[in-house]
């Protein structure tokens, strides 16, 4: 999407931002040890995992740090104007 942010935290920042790839690798652990018994491919993985259905990206403030979705920082400059 392509609109104008403001940082709802800081509430100064408008131009200076990081957009962070949200990438998700399903894998099976080992309850035990934490090893990785088994990484899957994005369309096979076992009937009780459920994939990743989160954001494809996140927005950090490069300026105070805080990480939020994007929609949280196209409002607050809605807000802000």
């Amino acid at each position: 999407m392509q609109a104008p942010y403001c940082c709802p935290n800081c509430k100064t920042n408008k131009t200076r931002f990081n957009k962070i790839d949200q990438v998700a690798n399903p894998i099976k652990m080992d309850a035990q040890t934490g090893e990785i018994v088994e990484t899957y491919e994005t369309n096979q993985v076992e009937t009780f995992h459920i994939m990743y259905q989160g954001p494809k990206f996140k927005i950090q403030c490069a300026a105070c740090g805080v990480i939020e979705d994007e929609t949280t920082f196209i409002q607050f400059a809605q807000y802000k104007s």
